[in-house]
């Protein structure tokens, strides 16, 4: 794999960096029956709130009370990063509990107090360590004494990830980590974890060897190093003050909305392909929350192109910018990684549950972010793009929505890639239709900028995955589903249905 490509640029030219400097619902999980709060067990021995960095988090709190004794959510001063991660270490369940825990090898924790929090994770100290087992967790939303039902946690094992041996995966302490799971406001949880047991015997059990039914029972283990990761996303941005429509432009809508965005349909173009990349001066103010769409004329026209040629290039989409979802760029690594081209997109599922609005996406995403940066190890958030159930399209990894950013989602094809979260679980969950049209209007424009036709295949370099050897090349679709380079689940399988129709309306937009 070719070396990661980064700049010298500092966190103060961030701003620049992530607006085009180129051509270019429910609320909550069903709760379950009123139960006693358990004690606070904060006061014990290795329950500390800190950052998986190891860095006690401020011990700060609010001179709200909290209710029945649970740790106060800590105060948030202008000097302090917003959000938090509450990293707990995970023991052998000693206790029964719904006739799981107290069986061999089962780890996690008994209902415990914990400051406020709405994404949960497990993670582990050996990034190559697969996690072969299940995790479950339950939740007590906040102020209440009534609990959720048992959540699955997907193990997710490391199939999003940066690819071996790139200097995002040796060059920092990148952990082993299930995939985050929504839970809205919380301040109360229990985990489970139980590994599985081998699917056969070693060996048929006979008078000789009578420990093969012994050997056979013995769950396989769990990684070391197992913790809870309760992250709290901090409070939303504050709305920016009314700007001026910009000239020959329809006024920026509301930044987050519970409805699909709308569009005009593209005019048809029938033309060649052109190089595009080119500096446009003329961008959105720097700095800006949304990034609002342009026309397809205007697209063609902001695209320095070679004299007479005409792109096959679909309109630009509205992007929320990571300033819009209220992304702390201090948690971040400074600098940028770049790829030489976007050749192909894959589709994700962010696989964090269905339980969130679309209002509370920007919540969403910086609860991901920081159990990427402080919990998993990375050096930003994974994906490229975001995706929320509305259509809302949200700039991910820094470094340029119109740029070649090497993203950490996809193992062993994130080279010359991108990488589009689409927030939900979709393996037994039809996708929004709004969800599919903004992927198929995001492909359109990112993949036109570079010359892909979405209907199209492309020939990959695996960087090395468990479904394709490092060096193996790889004929794919440029719209591909995460499990088409890595043996997954993800997207899930009905949003994997669904690309056929996202390549479709892709090229439709590009006028193809």
């Amino acid at each position: 794999m070719r070396a990661l490509l980064v700049t010298s640029v500092g966190v103060t030219c961030a701003a620049a960096l992530t607006l085009p400097l180129a051509a270019p619902a429910s609320s909550a999980p069903v709760l379950s029956a009123a139960s006693a709060r358990p004690p606070s067990l904060t006061t014990e021995p290795g329950t500390d709130t800190t950052d998986t960095s190891g860095t006690t988090a401020p011990d700060t709190t609010s001179d709200t009370p909290a209710p029945d004794g649970a740790e106060p959510r800590a105060a948030k001063s202008a000097a302090e990063p917003a959000g938090s991660t509450q990293s707990l270490p995970l023991a052998p369940l000693a206790v029964p509990s719904n006739r799981v825990a107290g069986a061999p090898g089962v780890q996690g924790l008994p209902q415990r107090d914990a400051r406020p929090f709405s994404l949960v994770g497990v993670v582990w100290d050996d990034a190559e360590a697969e996690l072969h087992g299940t995790v479950q967790v339950r939740t007590r939303a906040t102020g209440t004494t009534r609990w959720s039902d048992w959540q699955d946690v997907e193990t997710h094992n490391a199939d999003h990830a940066a690819d071996l041996g790139s200097a995002e995966r040796e060059g920092r302490t990148v952990r082993g980590a299930t995939a985050p799971l929504w839970v809205g406001d919380s301040d109360g949880v229990e985990v489970r974890v139980r590994p599985e047991s081998p699917a056969t015997p070693e060996s048929p059990a006979t008078p000789e060897s009578p420990d093969s039914q012994d050997r056979a029972a013995t769950p396989v283990p769990l990684p070391e190093g197992m913790r809870l990761e309760l992250v709290d996303p901090g409070e939303d941005p504050a709305p920016e003050p009314a700007r001026g429509a910009p000239t020959n432009r329809a006024a920026v809508p509301a930044v987050f909305a519970d409805t699909p965005p709308t569009a005009a349909l593209p005019e048809v173009l029938t033309a060649e392909i052109a190089a595009a990349s080119a500096v446009n001066a003329e961008v959105a103010e720097l700095g800006a929350s949304v990034i609002p769409a342009l026309t397809q004329a205007e697209t063609v026209e902001s695209v320095n192109l070679a004299p007479g040629a005409k792109p096959y290039i679909g309109p630009r989409p509205r992007i929320v910018t990571r300033k819009g979802w209220g992304a702390d760029e201090k948690l971040r690594e400074r600098n940028f990684g770049y790829t030489k081209s976007v050749k192909a997109a894959f589709v994700h599922h962010s696989a964090t549950g269905n339980n969130y609005t679309c209002k509370q996406a920007p919540s969403v995403l910086r609860s991901i972010y920081r159990y990427h940066v402080k919990s998993s190890g990375w050096r930003d958030f994974g994906y490229n793009f975001a995706v929320d159930k509305c259509g809302n399209i949200y700039e991910g990894r820094a470094g340029g929505v119109t740029k070649a950013v090497l993203g950490a989602h996809t193992l062993g094809f994130n080279t010359n890639t991108m990488g589009i979260a689409v927030l939900g679980s979709y393996g037994s969950t039809n996708p929004p239709a709004a969800a599919v049209t903004a992927v198929s209007k995001l492909t359109a424009w990112k993949l036109g900028l570079f010359g892909a036709n979405p209907k199209g295949k492309v020939t990959l370099v695996s960087g090395g995955s468990n479904k394709y050897k490092k060096g193996v090349k790889v004929k794919m679709n440029v719209i591909s589903g995460h499990r088409d380079g890595f043996a997954t689940e993800c997207p899930g399988a009905r949003l994997y249905k669904k690309l056929g129709t996202a390549r479709t309306s892709s090229a439709k937009l590009q006028g193809r």
